[in-house]
């Protein structure tokens, strides 16, 4: 097992046909995860391509993930946490900690996915949209959103299968004013293995 630490960023590669299993260890953490292929990282896992592709706004197992090319990057094959995840909100940046009222700086994802990825010599050529693992955003009555804790357990978890040679990068939310990461407000680790 790999730790992604709280409030810290990690990436890896993976092998067309290995699968990675991102694990909730403590029950209530929000993991961003992105995917890029290898070959070429201006194409990447793109959620407002798999929301159209798979007819639905939370992918569940059997579903493939696509990139902003349109091919399928990762496949969804186990869900043990709930089924709830994330596909609308961008990963939390700056910006976002501003309008939230943080003085100074506050870790993100957005410098997450550019720290884990620089462990690897990797830049991204963007911040994708990414699949908030576990993020619990419920749409009210077709249009509102709201904020609510995760509906994940210790130990739960997701598992995706690489369909081409990619680069997956995670950031376990940092974001711990709003109660994304559980009632506490407190993020933790997330860990991660590679299968295959």
């Amino acid at each position: 097992m790999i730790e992604i630490p709280a409030r810290r960023g990690k990436a890896t590669r993976l092998a067309g046909g290995q699968s990675v299993r991102v694990v909730n260890t403590y029950g209530q953490q929000v993991v961003d995860t992105w995917a890029f292929n290898a070959a070429d990282m201006t194409e990447f896992m793109s959620m407002e391509h798999t929301r159209i592709f798979i007819s639905r706004i939370i992918p569940k197992p059997g579903d493939p993930l696509v990139t902003n090319h349109r091919r399928a990057i990762l496949t969804l094959t186990e869900d043990t946490s709930g089924g709830i995840h994330d596909t609308l909100v961008a990963a939390c940046d700056r910006w976002r900690y501003e309008l939230l009222g943080a003085v100074g700086y506050h870790d993100n994802c957005t410098d997450n996915l550019a720290a884990g990825l620089g462990e690897l010599g990797l830049a991204p050529p963007e911040t994708p949209s990414p699949l908030n693992l576990f993020m619990n955003i419920p749409v009210i009555d077709g249009n509102a959103i709201d904020v609510l804790p995760p509906v994940s357990t210790p130990g739960s978890y997701v598992t995706l299968r690489a369909e081409m040679d990619c680069i997956v990068a995670f950031s376990a939310c940092p974001q711990d004013m709003v109660p994304i990461n559980g009632a506490a407000m407190s993020p933790t680790a997330a860990h991660f293995e590679i299968i295959g």
